[in-house]
């Protein structure tokens, strides 16, 4: 390879130079229009993530540079989608609280160990392992991502409580149990900025920033009707006996389990130490602690759960007060006789560090942090990577088959090479490079690369003008957005993920073939299942998939042929065809290896079976595309017990690879050079070149005219 190869190698984005005007031009325009969607989109995928709203920026800023960077594609844009961020929830919400720092800290690792994946992948050429996540897996995993991404978007949109009991089925439910708290401002909002969204989707001039416009126009209306109406307070300030006891005792048993947690961390670490010095004892003895430990811990967070459970139904009013005093409250019912309150009714919207934090109002995204995400090192811990890796396996492979698919589908239009194992590379970078600035997973994704095509982006500087707008945006424009209702950004997740909803793509699936079918039904109704622990319904899928596949080699289509109407072989089960007093002729339809070879020498022998009088054997290879020592052993064994019996054993049509592994192993010469021919038709004419009498109806009989007969033409 020449310098300036090994040079374009190291950094792709050289390959874009020299870059006239006019591509500048392109670019700007498609990165500009790019970010107008992604903006907002990005709040409210990183609402969808667990993490605070200003993530999602961070994550539409770092990765977008360096997967255009060191990406293959030069119209792939990377950054926060709906489904890697809810992938991203479901494997940290089960180790910590979601907008915790604890969460942050793991969703980073997270970040991190799904880069690390991709690179390494990418660098060592294996590219082609996501072809073991078949098509019908994806699929099912898809539509039931969708679904879920909906769902867990219902608290948001009408403004009740969500539960974290680690079932996701089990969350929905209890979430609609709260359906009489509805908070009827939240609602109208939800209501109103889909109302919108829809309105202005038909205006060809407001389609793209559509999303946008919403934004501002509910912040407005946010902030002008007075829409999010928070407050804080302590525990002594509740008056109700019953309602601080309840609150009081959710603070106790979380603090406990921040104590366990750290104690569970401090042992795991010396477990380890031990381990290492072989100390079999003091290993045993610190498991054992670790065991009842994390039973304890079980048991307090099953008990906080249903504290938390009773808090959401609390409903608080708070007393007016005089100056600095702090604000008395009391559940509704029972404010005392003489107690002016302030007109609100107030919930428990969280309690964290033993404040709690009260609103009557509707969710708003609140205060960003103004400026650039900031360099923070992932906390790597041994614990953590090995809670995280089996997640971090699956969301790279869900990843980057987004990524590459989007790629492959843009290249056939813009006529550009797609190298699937760059593209790995690039996505690693980006996801390795956007852990230490504070970005959760990111991957290409389909609206901003669509944008991308449409607006005539030419290079990957479409993706670095469009990280300088969101840039901008952090620098500028955080303060305008304070007031912006959580409920519109979960209205523009539920039209982010309509598009993955695809029931006519399942249909098609399930008519191309059953087993595919069953693939996706099987994937959608873990993926349902197991949520929020969405990696088993690819892990499920996968190997479901590949399981069939086997089964599927494992007994092949064999089929006895005879002579049809026009002259060619097909199968005489299939189309009702006499068979021969002469020859046995069976067309076998599959590699031939150790795990169908048994079927194999049970076909051959139920055939001969059926007629045992017929002298001779044809078998049809054409299909056998390859064969190991299994069956060679069985081919020959075969050949032998036949030949043993007075059986002639005829082969044709034999591929190279097959007869490569026949000479090498001498099989060739035991079944002898006469009995190989390259057609069924010139091994047929053999044959029967070979019998001294012929019955005169034999329907196999070679009619002598060779331009009647399909060769190889079997069906």
């Amino acid at each position: 390879m020449s310098a300036k190869g090994l040079l374009v190698r190291l950094f792709p984005f050289l390959s874009w130079f020299p870059v006239n005007n006019l591509t500048m031009r392109d670019d700007l325009i498609a990165g500009i229009t790019g970010a107008l969607v992604l903006v907002p989109k990005a709040m409210a995928y990183a609402q969808l993530s667990g993490l605070p709203v200003y993530f999602g920026l961070y994550t539409a800023f770092v990765p977008a540079f360096l997967g255009a960077l060191w990406g293959s594609s030069r119209q792939l844009a990377t950054g926060p989608v709906a489904v890697v961020s809810l992938m991203t929830a479901a494997a940290v919400t089960p180790l910590a609280v979601p907008m915790t720092e604890e969460y942050i800290g793991l969703a980073l690792l997270l970040t991190l160990l799904v880069g690390v994946i991709q690179f390494l992948l990418g660098v060592l050429r294996l590219g082609t392992i996501v072809n073991f996540v078949s098509h019908p897996v994806i699929l099912g995993f898809m539509n039931a991502a969708a679904i879920i991404i909906g769902l867990s978007q219902f608290d948001m949109l009408l403004g009740i409580p969500k539960g974290r009991s680690g079932s996701f089925l089990k969350d929905i439910w209890e979430m609609f149990t709260y359906l009489p708290q509805t908070h009827l401002p939240t609602l109208l909002m939800s209501l109103l900025a889909l109302v919108l969204m829809l309105a202005f989707k038909k205006i060809p001039k407001l389609a793209k920033p559509s999303v946008l416009i919403v934004v501002a126009i509910t912040a407005i209306i946010s902030q002008v009707a007075g829409y999010a109406n928070k407050g804080e307070a302590m525990p002594d300030q509740i008056m109700t006996r019953a309602a601080h006891d309840l609150v009081s005792g959710y603070i106790a048993n979380d603090e406990m389990i921040n104590d366990m947690m750290v104690k569970s961390t401090t042992l795991s670490m010396q477990m380890r130490a031990a381990s290492k010095e072989n100390d079999a004892r003091t290993v045993a003895h610190l498991t054992h602690e670790i065991n009842l430990l994390e039973l304890d811990m079980r048991g307090i967070k099953k008990q906080a759960n249903g504290q938390m459970a009773q808090i959401n139904r609390l409903a608080l009013h708070r007393a007016r007060t005089v100056g600095t005093a702090k604000s008395a409250l009391y559940a509704a019912g029972e404010v005392p006789a003489g107690v002016e309150t302030d007109g609100y009714l107030w919930r428990v919207k969280k309690i964290d560090k033993g404040k709690v934090y009260l609103s009557s109002g509707g969710d708003v995204v609140g205060t960003i942090p103004a400026g650039l995400p900031a360099f923070r090192m992932p906390e790597i811990s041994w614990d953590g990577v090995m809670s995280l890796i089996s997640a971090a396996l699956v969301i790279a492979l869900v990843a980057f088959m987004e990524s590459i698919s989007m790629a492959k589908a843009m290249a056939t239009k813009s006529k550009q090479r797609i190298d699937p194992n760059q593209e790995l590379i690039g996505q690693g970078v980006a996801n390795i490079g956007g852990a230490f600035f504070q970005s959760y997973p990111a991957c290409g994704s389909f609206t901003g690369s669509a944008i991308n095509l449409q607006a005539g982006a030419k290079t990957g500087f479409a993706m670095v003008f469009n990280g300088i707008f969101v840039a901008a945006t952090l620098l500028v424009l955080t303060p305008y957005l304070y007031y912006l209702p959580k409920a519109v950004l979960a209205v523009i997740i539920l039209f982010a993920v309509v598009s993955l909803i695809t029931p006519a793509a399942i249909k098609h699936t399930w008519q191309a073939s059953h087993m595919d079918g069953v693939v996706v039904g099987i994937t959608f109704v873990v993926t349902l299942l197991a949520a929020p622990h969405l990696d088993k319904g690819i892990i499920v899928g996968a190997g479901l998939a590949l399981f069939l596949f086997l089964f599927h080699t494992m007994r092949p289509r064999v089929a006895i042929l005879g002579r049809f109407a026009d002259g060619s072989l097909r199968d005489v089960v299939v189309n009702n065809l006499p068979t021969s007093d002469v020859v046995t002729v069976i067309r076998f339809d599959g590699r031939l290896y150790f795990a169908n070879v048994a079927y194999f020498e049970e076909a051959v022998l139920e055939a001969i079976n059926k007629r045992p009088n017929v002298p001779n054997l044809l078998i049809v290879g054409n299909g056998i595309n390859a064969i190991d020592s299994s069956g060679e052993e069985v081919i020959h064994h075969v050949v032998e017990r036949l030949q043993e019996h007075k059986i002639r054993v005829v082969f044709s049509g034999l591929k190279k690879q097959v007869l490569d592994v026949m000479r090498a192993t001498g099989l060739l010469d035991k079944i002898g050079a006469d009995n190989l021919y390259p057609t069924s038709e010139s091994a047929l004419e053999a044959i029967y070149a070979r019998c001294n009498q012929i019955p005169d109806n034999d329907p196999l009989r070679p009619s002598g005219r060779g331009d009647v007969y399909h060769n190889g033409d079997e069906h």
